[in-house]
């Protein structure tokens, strides 16, 4: 959720931790603040953005070569000065940044009246700090580090943190269970963050910490250990990244950017695992458990959000081709439902950050039953790419906007690919449909180009739409997920009320909400579904429904009976939802910008949802 940045070296820390939690916005934005150690601790935050935060410090002077800083999504206290991080102990010895839940903060705290704190905000983060700062306060012999490691032993839920003590000004100090952090090794100082994104530009050599490490770090020292105080494991890794992709370039915002990205990241996806020929798929991350997964008796596919309805599109595609039962599960309610899992099953959890603490939770539970686990995820050395036995990265590359656009259409590449090459492994696919379906992936960057292509078109139907008040989406079979995704990207960042359906049941109960206000946007390319799809478009247009349809190229029919359509490229219906849901990416974001959204940022919403 919430962005954290450190920084301990020779410079100033302040332009770094700035920078950083820029790069982090995407993570939480209703509050910032920084803390830097010198003489005392200062610390500067406000409500607002991390360019609200900027305003304030230019009347401040805030300089120190060691700090931290916070950009919030809020979980306990609604945004405000007084909740805004870092916070600050009672005493004034500790200041602390926080991401995460202490779920026994309410315990804590009542216990840490009783000793006469007093609390000057609403967050669990100030019980964390004052509860630190009450343990140093026990004896000489207790150091800065002790006192966290004992607090850190008393808590119960999620944390990412960094904490800088005003009698060590020289040392920060930072430790994870559940939410992620990494740290950035350069030449004479360290970096710290949440995610890697801050990093680039001033060092490629990271490492990313494992749940209960605790790093302890100045300038020239960096000392890992464990949370029972012995020598912590770690590897150094290499970011890649550049300053491109985490920059807009040309583009207004980073979602349309993100769109027009999906032709390179859906190449990029596949580049490596469809041989040159495109006679063969090889996913060289399974291929050590791929007979098991052969030989499964059950896959589980387990996500959040868009990646729930990757998943979705992966159980039709399974299914349909490799002749496996699939169920699809929210992670969020698979870890409460006690579910039946053995040694049979294949559990993939599929996750953009790979640090969806849902999604994490949930595969640990079944991990501990026994079953094969898989990721699909997009960020290297994240928790899930960690703790799978086995996975595939989606290669999307950072995806700054909230609402996923590109990681989604990654993760359904992926499981495409997965499918496919598991209905051949298990002989349900003849070699000539296995080429085919091949063929018409790789054919689907130049496809997507197309469509982009068309995008001005495409804002001037958003145009008509911007005032509306609701929108039902609706598909059927492997497009069905589509219309689900479409409801969701608009509903994110417009803030318009939009609900996604199977087109089949719109007789059962939506078609109530049909008059001739309501857009209806069908999701229709000539499939085996058309007929259908065609008799529920002509229910809705005899109530005098405002009718949307993404439609084949040529397709004259549905041409004349709807008021506006998005052409796609006619391709094979496995490959189908990759070109379909572009329209309805662009749709969504150029009608939010029609009616003043940010777009990038849509309220109460944060990219990487680190907290049950």
């Amino acid at each position: 959720m919430c962005g954290i940045v450190g920084y301990a070296g020779s410079n100033n820390a302040l332009p770094f931790l700035i920078q950083g939690l820029k790069r982090l916005e995407y993570r939480g934005y209703d509050s910032a603040g920084i803390a830097l150690a010198g003489k005392s601790l200062q610390i500067h935050k406000c409500k607002g953005r991390v360019s609200d935060l900027e305003a304030h410090l230019l009347s401040k002077e805030a300089e120190g070569s060691v700090g931290i800083a916070h950009t919030r999504w809020a979980t306990h206290g609604e945004p405000n000065d007084s909740n805004a991080h870092p916070h600050r102990s009672m005493n004034g010895q500790f200041a602390l940044v926080h991401n995460g839940i202490i779920e026994n903060y309410a315990l804590l705290k009542s216990e840490l009246v009783k000793e006469g704190y007093a609390f000057q905000s609403e967050t669990d983060t100030e019980v964390l700090v004052n509860l630190i700062e009450f343990y140093y306060g026990k004896g000489e012999e207790v150091s800065p580090e002790m006192a966290i490691r004992l607090a850190l032993s008393s808590v119960v839920g999620a944390f990412g943190i960094a904490v800088l003590c005003n009698d060590v000004p020289e040392e920060l100090i930072v430790a994870r269970r559940g939410s992620p952090l990494v740290i950035g090794i350069g030449e004479g100082e360290y970096f710290v963050a949440s995610d890697a994104t801050p990093l680039i530009g001033h060092t490629k050599n990271v490492i990313y910490l494992n749940d209960n490490d605790l790093a302890i770090i100045s300038k020239n020292s960096l000392v890992l250990k464990t949370a029972e105080d012995k020598p912590a494991s770690f590897q150094i890794s290499r970011v890649n990244r550049t300053l491109g992709e985490i920059e807009k370039g040309d583009f207004e915002h980073f979602m349309l950017k993100e769109i027009f990205e999906q032709p390179i990241t859906i190449e990029d996806t596949f580049r490596g695992r469809v041989s040159a020929n495109r006679e063969s798929i090889v996913l060289g991350g399974l291929l050590d458990v791929f007979p098991q997964i052969v030989k499964a008796k059950r896959i589980i596919l387990i996500g959040c959000g868009t990646s729930w309805h990757a998943a979705l599109v992966g159980e039709y595609l399974i299914e349909t081709y490799a002749r496996i039962p699939v169920e699809v599960e929210y992670a969020s309610e698979f870890r409460y439902r006690n579910p039946i899992l053995s040694s049979d099953d294949v559990v993939i959890a599929i996750s953009q950050s790979g640090e969806t603490s849902d999604t994490l939770v949930a595969l640990r539970m079944a991990k501990e039953k026994g079953a094969t686990i898989l990721g699909v995820c997009n960020v290297v050395g994240s928790s899930i790419a960690r703790e799978t036995d086995a996975g595939v990265y989606t290669h999307a590359g950072v995806e700054i906007g909230v609402a996923s656009t590109k990681a989604f259409t990654a993760q359904v590449t992926v499981l495409t690919l997965f499918a496919i090459k598991l209905a051949f492994a298990k002989g349900e696919l003849d070699v000539e449909l296995y080429h085919e379906i091949i063929a018409e992936l790789a054919a689907i960057p130049g496809k997507i180009s197309t469509i982009l292509e068309g995008h001005l078109k495409i804002k001037e139907i958003a145009a008509k739409y911007k005032d509306a008040t609701n929108a039902l989406y609706l598909g059927r079979g492997v497009l069905f997920p589509v219309a689900l995704e479409g409801a969701l990207k608009l509903k994110e960042i417009s803030y318009l009320h939009a609900e996604g359906y199977a087109a089949g049941e719109m007789k059962h109960g939506p078609i109530a909400l049909v008059d001739d206000n309501l857009p209806v946007v069908v999701v229709a390319p000539k499939d085996h579904y058309y007929e259908k799809i065609v008799s529920n478009i002509q229910e809705v247009k005899a109530r005098k429904g405002n009718l949307i349809a993404v439609v084949t190229e040529g397709d004259l029919i549905l041409k004349e009976m709807v008021h506006d359509i998005f052409e796609i490229p006619e391709s094979h219906p496995a490959v189908t939802p990759l070109l379909a849901i572009v329209p309805l990416q662009l749709f969504a974001y150029y009608l939010a910008v029609m009616r003043g959204c940010d777009v990038d940022q849509p309220r109460n919403l944060a990219k990487s949802v680190t907290v049950e």
